[in-house]
């Protein structure tokens, strides 16, 4: 197993990232830096905290995301001018999300999992979890439960005024400042979890 999980690390660090965007955000990639050097532990997926706009087809479910048009997408704070113009440009059924970070982490001992998972819960993210594969993989998921998914039009009608979008904005963009103070306290609790004992 601990020559497997080697392997497997080298394997996913040297792989393209398939990712819609095609590299790690740049507001988490101190996060994923630091989780990478140590030998225990690398990263499978990661995203800093986002919103949303995306149109989806009238009684498709949420969870092919592949089959939705992104309208509208920002991992900084966002200007309802900007979702107004994207609403806009909807045909199905829009959706609005605030999604906050979240990281997917392999580690190589049940213990390293369970440092990961104390680490996340103290610094926030209550939502997190871990997961041990049939394969014997070790998976943590770093999550947060502050989410907003609010839908916003119907068969491309417009469900709502321009106010309420302000609204919306201002929610998700203080949603956003909660999020960058929860990175940056997993991020130190991290750094401290890994001083040598």
């Amino acid at each position: 197993m601990e020559k497997e999980f080697g392997r497997w690390k080298q394997r996913c660090l040297e792989k393209l990232d398939v990712s819609r965007k095609g590299s790690v955000d740049e507001a988490i990639s101190h996060v994923v830096a630091l989780v990478n050097s140590r030998e225990q532990f690398f990263t499978t997926s990661s995203c800093s905290g986002r919103s949303v706009l995306i149109d989806r087809a009238s009684g498709s479910s949420d969870i092919q995301k592949q089959d939705c048009v992104w309208l509208f997408v920002s991992h900084q704070s966002c200007k309802p001018e900007d979702l107004v113009s994207a609403l806009e440009r909807s045909s199905a059924d829009a959706v609005f999300k605030f999604e906050p970070f979240v990281l997917h982490v392999q580690c190589r001992q049940l213990q390293d999992g369970q440092l990961m998972h104390s680490v996340a819960i103290n610094a926030g993210f209550r939502n997190s979890g871990l997961t041990v594969g049939k394969s014997g993989k070790i998976m943590m998921a770093v999550r947060s439960t502050h989410v907003l998914e609010v839908p916003l039009s119907r068969n491309g009608r417009v469900l709502v005024d321009e106010e309420y979008i302000h609204f919306l904005s201002q929610l998700a963009n203080q949603k956003m400042e909660e999020n960058v103070r929860r990175v940056h306290r997993f991020y130190e609790h991290l750094q401290a979890a890994f001083l040598p004992k």
